[in-house]
């Protein structure tokens, strides 16, 4: 835009990348949080469940709707207004005095969920195409917001003491959290405003809903929402659920359990921009096909139970006789071990799935991207309970990888079909000719 730094494309990066950071923390700081609420509040599981849960929804469901707002009005009005509007829940988190309360201010905390699509928009508009993959690689590298209350939270409980300072004005214990969130929500929203460029990219400015909206009835849209769930919904599934997975199957203490779970956050997190930049060199499609190829195996051999292969040898001695072969037992390191790279593949393919969207849709970013996100987290939602109600009914803790196994091979089978009817039509004459002399 006339009148524009040429430095302005990446102000917007870094307040934006700093922004979602700081918002995918308040998002999923009731991971954290809730063992001190539970104790205080004595939830039972049922209510812990759904306080848990409550912020992934509303982060989830308003992407769509989110990712409109910047195509139609800025990102930049968006996103300080979300973040601005997050601080007031956040704040009220931290003075709650009823369970009740607790859900209605935890609903409302979840907003900070959908800055997401917003910045997917507002980025996308103001770089090239040729540096959209990295920027929104860099730029979702924020996910890695999602390992800093479980880092820095339980310091900051134990270090404030439960009556606070100030007679209560800053209070103590688990509610510290919230309201040191809520300060740095604030000053946040103002770095926003005063930093970035006054005048923004408004891609959809003008243009009927309708119009806006029309993107989505192509399949390929539900596609990619498909590989987002991989990617992304399974990505924050297992960041509330490895911790419990670690404790209950492999007997690890809970503080150990978290430090090992950062292991896994920590790459499908900080990859992202690596993934991005995969996918403006290789493209896409490329960088898709080695993710879910990989993720594939690896998913396989997770979703393994311990055990081993029985064979039937009778003989005259022993007509009843049987030998064990193939004993498998899966150890914490190997298990540790395949889930990072699980957490490569989940980095690297959360920005190649969004490398897609510009490229194919380049002045809808924002509704194609917000319900790609939207889906993709609600996947996040949905799959901890799946993931609770197979461990029960089988017994087997490793139907957890099993479940996403499934939806990895048929995302991976559908990007293979995909791939295999392009080239069938573009070249139909080599259809019948497997071998060339």
């Amino acid at each position: 835009m006339k009148g524009t730094s040429p430095r302005a494309p990446h102000t917007i990066l870094t307040l934006s990348t700093i922004g979602f950071t700081l918002m995918f923390a308040v998002w999923l700081m009731f991971g954290v949080l809730a063992i001190p609420i539970r104790k205080e509040f004595g939830l039972s599981e049922a209510q812990f469940g759904w306080l848990t849960a409550i912020a992934i929804l509303n982060g989830s469901i308003w992407r769509l709707l989110f990712g409109l707002l910047a195509d139609r009005f800025g990102g930049r009005k968006v996103f300080t207004l979300l973040v601005l509007f997050t601080a007031i829940p956040a704040w009220m988190v931290s003075r709650v005095k009823t369970y009740e309360e607790l859900m209605v201010y935890a609903f409302l905390v979840g907003m900070a969920g959908n800055s997401f699509s917003v910045g997917i928009a507002w980025n996308s508009a103001w770089f090239s195409r040729e540096r959209q993959g990295l920027a929104l690689g860099v730029f979702g590298a924020g996910n890695v917001g999602a390992s800093v209350t479980k880092l820095i939270g339980p310091a900051m409980i134990a270090m404030v003491p439960a009556a606070g300072f100030f007679g209560g004005l800053v209070p103590g214990g688990w509610r510290f959290v919230p309201f040191l969130y809520s300060i740095l929500l604030l000053v946040m929203a103002a770095a926003m405003w005063l930093g970035s460029p006054s005048h923004d990219h408004v891609p959809g400015k003008g243009r009927p809903l309708r119009d806006l909206l029309r993107p989505l009835r192509e399949v390929r849209v539900w596609r990619f929402s498909l590989y987002y769930v991989v990617v992304f919904g399974a990505y924050v599934a297992l960041s509330v659920w490895l911790p419990r997975y670690y404790v209950d199957v492999f007997g690890i203490p809970l503080a150990q359990a978290a430090l090992l779970t950062t292991l896994f956050i920590f790459p499908a997190s900080l990859l992202r921009p690596l993934g991005g930049w995969f996918s403006d060199r290789f493209g896409a499609r490329r960088v898709m096909y080695w993710v879910f190829g990989s993720m594939t195996i690896c998913l396989l051999l997770l979703a393994a139970p311990n055990g081993h292969i029985v064979l039937y040898t009778p003989s005259k001695a022993d007509p009843s006789a049987t030998i064990s072969i193939l004993r498998f037992v899966m150890n914490p390191w190997l298990f540790t071990f395949l889930i990072i790279l699980v957490g490569c593949g989940m980095g690297i393919g959360k920005a190649a799935v969004y490398k897609y969207i510009p490229e194919y849709f380049p002045k809808d970013v924002g509704a194609v991207g917000g319900l790609v996100g939207l889906l993709g987290a609600l996947g996040g939602f949905f799959l901890p309970p799946l993931f609770s109600y197979a461990w029960a009914g089988t017994g087997v803790p490793q139907t957890t990888f099993a479940i996403l196994f499934v939806i990895t091979a048929a995302s991976f089978l559908w990007l293979h079909w995909v791939v295999v009817h392009m080239l069938h039509t573009a070249t139909p004459h080599l259809e019948h000719k497997f071998e060339q002399q």
